[in-house]
C-alpha cells in the first residue's frame, strides 16, 4: 500500500516538475532545511529552559518568544517534506529509516502535546515563576532527543 502511494506521488506532475527544474527542487530542499533550522533552533532553547537552564527567565516569556518560531518551522518542514520526498518517493519509501523518522516525529509531537496538557505546563506557562519541575525536565529531554534523532534519520535517508 505504501509503495503504491509512493509511486502515485512520484508520478505526479508536481514531482516531475521538481525533478526537471534547475531551481525548484533546490529551493524546496532549502525551504525544508530552513524549516528544520527554525524548528530545532527554537525548540532547543525552550527545552533547555525546561531542563533548568536560564532559571531566572520565566518560562512564559521564553515560550511566548520561541513557540511561534518553532511552529513556523514545523509548518514549513511539513509543507516542504512531502515535496522533497516526492522526487524519489519509491526509493525513500523502501528505506526503513523513513518509518523511523516518521515515528520519531510522531513521538516528538505527542511529547509536546502531552506536555501542554499537564498541570505543570499550565502552572508555569502563564506565570512569572522560575525554576522547573521533574515533569518539565523529562519533556524537555525527550523533545531534544526525538527531534535530533528525527533530523538525523531524515538526513540519512538522503545519503542512502
Amino acid at each position: 500500500m505504501l509503495s503504491e502511494a509512493a509511486l502515485a506521488l512520484q508520478n505526479t506532475a508536481l514531482a516531475d516538475a521538481l525533478r526537471q527544474s534547475l531551481w525548484a527542487y533546490p529551493i524546496v530542499n532549502a525551504g525544508h532545511i530552513v524549516g528544520l533550522a527554525l524548528l530545532f533552533g527554537a525548540i532547543v532553547p525552550l527545552d533547555l529552559r525546561l531542563l533548568g537552564a536560564w532559571r531566572e527567565v520565566p518560562l512564559a516569556l521564553i515560550n511566548r518568544i520561541l513557540l511561534p518560531v518553532a511552529l513556523t518551522g514545523l509548518a514549513l518542514a511539513l509543507v516542504t517534506g512531502p515535496l522533497v520526498f516526492s522526487v524519489r518517493a519509491t526509493e525513500y519509501a523502501a528505506l526503513p529509516l523513513l518509518g523511523i523518522k516518521l515515528a520519531l516525529i510522531a513521538c516528538a509531537l505527542a511529547n509536546a502535546l502531552l506536555l501542554r496538557l499537564t498541570l505543570a505546563w499550565r502552572a508555569w506557562r502563564d506565570s512569572a515563576l522560575t525554576g522547573t519541575t521533574p515533569r518539565l525536565q523529562v519533556a524537555g529531554g525527550l523533545s531534544i532527543m526525538f527531534w535530533l534523532a528525527a533530523i538525523f534519520a531524515g538526513r540519512m535517508i538522503g545519503y542512502l
